[in-house]
């Protein structure tokens, strides 16, 4: 659990609690949708994965040194953070926020290799259930405990007291055990990287599935890439009722939607679950336009966010195995970083484009001295947005349905070897 703790905690900082203290500044809502690419790092942490694997820190263990490494630097770079002051630092917040996401995926791989050689086989059922509820535990303290705490302290102390936490984690890892198993590191870097590559790409119709990873997740991400500004900048609630109502309702409909997709999953299989699910988190992004229709209206609120969120459970439920399903256990470890490194690329892209569909014009704010390329768009204010949304969920659906028999294969095909 305090893997998954250390793993989760960093998250919402330079993302969603991040966008929060944004939002009650000056801010405009193209400039905090340009400061969604910072979460760009989680979609290819796979680029540095083979070296994490390769190398090790002479000290605490192949695995351990490096998690507290990189626990300590999240907790510099936060701190550091904590000291910016909006809206006139935001070159230097974007490239903080930037490198804290670094170190929180680089941080995300060494974890997850430590819990494969950690846990026995008959563990892991609990370890993963562990980590799952170590993980959202910290996204709530960095979430809406944050948001709550912000309206007491103010948010340097805030983000100052999440540095302080995660300086914690390093400490917990001094003494975390050492795996049991010795595992030898790869002999060089072309066995790290060419065998996993070599055996995914080779087999029969995967780019095909490749891009279904891509679009699953696709509509759910774009939908809540301005999340936080949505409800504070587009519908009035407060920082403080965010974090109180939002961000909680946010984390327990996703507990009981990835527990009752769980339990689906074993009556409907990986096809049904994957089109079901599919569906759901679409039409989820319908009550949002409700919400942008209805303004400041909490039952409203607690109906878009509580489903939303559930059938956002539900999907990643689904999703999650249908990862799993796709990695040969030979070589599972670089493979499922290049497959979550693909279903994440929707949220780590669609926010700038998300705050120009919103309030139109053009898609290059002035962001100190940070320069991206201009693209002029529609103004499509919040309903017609998250309608937008729904679509754009729908595509990854129809390519289940003409890719099935190749999806309902996974579920008998050895986990050795796949030939999907």
């Amino acid at each position: 659990m305090t893997t998954g703790f250390a793993s989760g905690l960093p998250f919402n900082l330079p993302q969603g609690t991040l966008q929060s203290w944004l939002s009650t500044t000056s801010v405009d809502l193209k400039t905090i949708g340009i400061f969604t690419l910072v979460a760009i790092p989680y979609s290819i942490k796979w680029l540095w994965a083979p070296l994490l694997d390769r190398y090790a820190v002479p000290l605490l263990g192949r695995r351990r040194g490096w998690m507290a490494l990189f626990q300590l630097a999240i907790a510099l770079l936060v701190a550091v953070l904590a000291l910016r002051h909006p809206p006139g630092d935001l070159t230097a917040i974007f490239v903080l926020s930037m490198g804290i996401v670094v170190l929180s995926a680089s941080q995300d791989i060494v974890i997850d290799a430590y819990r494969t050689d950690l846990l026995r086989a008959s563990e892991r059922g609990a370890g993963a259930t562990a980590v799952q509820l170590g993980w959202r535990a910290a996204t709530y303290v960095s979430g809406a405990f944050a948001l709550v705490l912000s309206g007491w302290v103010g948010w340097q102390a805030t983000y100052l007291t999440m540095a302080a936490l995660m300086a914690l984690m390093a400490l917990a890892t001094v003494f975390a055990p050492e795996p049991e198993r010795v595992v030898a590191p790869p002999r060089t870097l072309k066995d790290a990287v060419l065998l996993p590559l070599g055996e995914l790409f080779a087999r029969r119709g995967v780019r095909t599935l490749l891009v279904l990873v891509v679009l699953y997740k696709f509509g759910d991400a774009f939908a809540l890439s301005l999340w936080s500004a949505f409800l504070i900048k587009g519908v009035g609630f407060s920082p403080q009722e965010v974090g109180e109502v939002a961000k909680v309702l946010a984390i327990v409909a996703t507990i009981a939607g990835t527990v009752v997709g769980g339990m689906l999953f074993g009556r409907l299989g990986l096809y049904r679950s994957l089109v079901l699910f599919g569906l759901a988190q679409s039409v989820s992004n319908l009550l949002y336009s409700w919400l942008a229709h209805a303004g400041h209206d909490f039952p409203v609120m607690i109906i878009a966010v509580g489903f939303d969120y559930f059938a956002g459970g539900l999907g990643a439920a689904a999703f999650g195995a249908f990862l799993m399903a796709l990695c040969d256990l030979r070589y599972s470890a670089f493979q499922f970083a290049i497959l979550s490194s693909l279903g994440a690329l929707g949220r780590s892209w669609l926010g700038p484009l998300a705050g120009a569909l919103v309030e139109g014009g053009t898609l290059h704010p002035h962001l100190g001295a940070l320069a991206l390329g201009t693209l002029t768009l529609p103004a499509l204010g919040w309903q017609r947005f998250f309608l937008l949304t729904t679509l754009s969920g729908l595509p990854a659906v129809l390519l289940l349905v003409l890719v099935r028999e190749r999806v309902r294969a996974l579920d008998a095909t050895p986990a050795t070897s796949p030939t999907a």
